[in-house]
């Protein structure tokens, strides 16, 4: 089986690194190919990748899973990636659901939160993209209550790009002085995957601790790898 990670995409040269790592890593554990696409921005888009791989006739026939690397079910897992998926004319493609929200992932939001400082009392204040699709906007809140449960508090939403009409969470700057009202120190817990300008705006947003991004965690590695196992599994053994 041959896989796809598929990124929305930056300009940040870090970011474009951080998925071609995490493709490799993956490639890795996995014993196989895996190629990075992205939405987005930049090239090679899933299209494009897609029609490559099903122009060679050894490939053609052989099961590609695309995972999508998105922590949440926005607009571009819903709609973006299928479209893509479909004009690449692949026979034989399963896209995975999206890494987050997932255990995994309340792990290495609390693992780097620990590594950033973060002390039991601190308010805690997840920090993700933003987003007005509602099933994003639910996919978030599941992670924070995640994060919650596993770290022992309640954690708010904070977005680094929240809608202009303020239809769902606020920006992260104002989601961490709600969270300082009550005279405590405030971690923020970085949703994002890789740096970037949303980063950014978490670092300037006045908290007095905050999370690198989720990264290469090996529970990340793990996530995107368990979501393909799933994809094979299913192709080994058909209903």
């Amino acid at each position: 089986m041959t896989t796809v990670l598929v990124a929305h995409g930056t300009r940040n040269p870090r970011g474009v690194a951080m998925i071609g790592d995490l493709a490799a890593a993956m490639s890795a554990r996995l014993h196989e190919p895996v190629h990075a696409a992205f939405v987005d921005v930049l090239g090679p888009s899933p299209t494009e990748v897609l029609g490559r791989l099903a122009e060679h006739h050894a490939a053609r026939d052989q099961p590609v899973a695309v995972v999508p690397a998105f922590l949440a079910r926005g607009y571009h897992v819903r709609v973006d990636l299928p479209a893509h998926v479909a004009a690449a004319g692949h026979p034989a493609v399963a896209t995975t659901p999206a890494l987050g929200p997932a255990p995994e992932l309340a792990a290495a939001l609390a693992a780097r939160l620990r590594a950033a400082g973060h002390r039991r009392g601190d308010a805690v204040v997840l920090a993700a993209a933003g987003s007005s699709d509602p099933t994003a906007v639910a996919d978030v809140d599941e992670a924070a209550a995640l994060l919650g449960t596993l770290i022992g508090t309640a954690v708010s939403v904070g977005f680094a790009a929240p809608p202009a009409d303020g239809s769902a969470h606020p920006g992260v700057a104002e989601a961490v002085r709600a969270a300082r009202a009550g005279g405590t120190r405030v971690a923020v817990a970085s949703y994002l995957l890789a740096e970037g300008l949303f980063q950014q705006r978490l670092a300037r947003a006045g908290a007095d601790v905050v999370a690198a991004p989720l990264g290469l965690h090996p529970h990340v590695v793990a996530l995107a790898c368990r979501r393909v196992r799933a994809v094979r599994a299913r192709v080994d053994s058909p209903a």
